[in-house]
């Protein structure tokens, strides 16, 4: 649970974005405190880029009011790496252009649990590795606020929870704020505060228990949204104590 308290560091007002007389996002609401994980989730086209391009300030909006806390620190992961194979680039050099330094590009692979890559060729990574070094990558920035589109592309099943553990476990670490975008339903749920359903405008958003039960929810993802929603209580029936401990007084099992 995050604190009333917890730091906003942005804030999306009625936002709108118009681009050639069409409409890509219709007066969106969001926001995201320090230690809080919120994910986007929605439908191919269903503007969750074009939002998080907009709160990045990548694309200008038409109307409503976008907040950053002044000075705000951004760590962005991107979908996809597009690389020229035929260009020579270890990981360290990948993540030295950008002005880090070596000891501090190896204390952020340590930290992602990709030390050893760090003479590797970046094109000769795997899936999991690519997107481990990427969030290596975005931690160099010292984030207050981690963005992060679609961090488990291409990974494994069991790589995907690993890293959905690993951004849960920085998000405590750092303090900061995480913002990503996905399509998995069920790991979503099981690891985020704060659920935005996305389809050109903001159908429901609020914490996953609240969300999956939304009719919104429910007429977007279907059958989906059914299957996630026995999952998600499988997955949540247990209660945790003040340290995040399974509390054995307060838990029942299925």
């Amino acid at each position: 649970m995050i604190p009333d308290t917890a730091e906003l560091l942005v804030q999306a007002q009625h936002l709108s974005v118009e681009r050639g007389g069409r409409t890509l996002l219709d007066s969106a609401d969001l926001a995201v405190h320090a230690g809080e994980i919120v994910t986007l989730i929605g439908p191919n086209g269903a503007g969750k880029t074009t939002l998080v391009r907009t709160i990045l300030q990548l694309m200008q909006h038409n109307r409503g009011k976008l907040y950053r806390k002044p000075g705000l620190r951004i760590g962005y992961m991107p979908q996809k790496l597009h690389i020229d194979p035929s260009l020579p680039l270890t990981v360290e050099r990948f993540l030295t252009l950008g002005g880090a330094t070596k000891a501090q590009a190896h204390k952020a692979l340590e930290r992602t649990g990709a030390e050893h890559l760090l003479k590797q060729p970046l094109q000769s990574l795997s899936g999991g590795e690519t997107q481990r070094v990427l969030l290596a990558r975005a931690l160099l920035q010292q984030p207050e606020l981690l963005v992060l589109d679609e961090p488990v592309q291409g990974v494994d099943v069991a790589g995907q929870a690993a890293l959905y553990a690993l951004i849960n476990e920085l998000r405590h670490e750092l303090g900061c704020g995480v913002l990503l975008i996905s399509h998995d339903l069920h790991l979503v749920m099981a690891n985020t505060d704060t659920v935005v359903c996305l389809n050109g405008h903001v159908c429901c958003q609020g914490h996953p228990s609240q969300v999956t039960a939304d009719p919104a929810y429910l007429e977007l993802f279907g059958h989906r949204a059914e299957a996630q929603i026995a999952l998600y209580t499988h997955h949540h029936d247990h209660a945790h104590d003040q340290c995040g401990e399974i509390d054995p007084e307060h838990s029942h099992h299925a």
